[in-house]
């Protein structure tokens, strides 16, 4: 598989994948809850193994992709969406310059929660659904806990899939020159 010898195919590989299994959710061929998306997965690898300006590009990209075939919302909050994904981009630079699986599956947490604080509040601010008032602003958190309960989770499970098998990949092609290397 001559694509995995250049880091950044596989990575644009794994995205590719990421984007095909959102819109597979959406459209019922698997089986998923809602939220539980790869696409801030697709932000924080994308950080930390690509170069910066496709970094911050190819989540929004994906997002965009997706969207044509699952269809656009309201664009006050679509804004509000894409921008939790560039921020958790962004956040995933810092975790290029100090690569820890901690700091991996930090950066997974603290992208739920930006992403979980960032379109909640666009919902409260830009639909009629919840009053204009504190508490409404309080219930929209309230009945969004069981989507950001998702979020977390597909966060950390896409995080870890993608990097560890980014991880696992890179492993098995070191080892195989060095096998090659040791039989020529």
């Amino acid at each position: 598989m001559n694509f995995i010898k250049k880091p950044n195919y596989f990575a644009i590989f794994l995205i590719l994948a990421a984007v095909s299994l959102r819109v597979a959710r959406h459209y019922g061929i698997i089986n998923l809850p809602p939220n539980f998306a790869p696409i801030a997965a697709i932000a924080l690898f994308s950080a930390v193994y690509l170069p910066k300006k496709q970094a911050l590009i190819i989540p929004i990209l994906a997002m965009i992709i997706a969207d044509i075939f699952i269809g656009f919302y309201n664009p006050a909050i679509m804004i509000f969406v894409y921008l939790s994904f560039v921020l958790t981009s962004v956040l995933g630079l810092y975790i290029k310059k100090n690569k820890s699986w901690a700091n991996i599956l930090g950066g997974s947490l603290l992208a739920s929660i930006l992403f979980f604080l960032i379109t909640n509040f666009a919902v409260w601010a830009f639909s009629r659904i919840y009053p204009q008032t504190l508490t409404g602003l309080l219930t929209c958190y309230t009945m969004a806990i069981p989507f950001f309960r998702n979020t977390l989770l597909g966060n950390v499970f896409y995080v870890t899939v993608m990097f560890g098998a980014y991880k696992f990949v890179m492993w098995v092609i070191k080892n195989k020159k060095c096998i090659n290397a040791y039989t020529h």
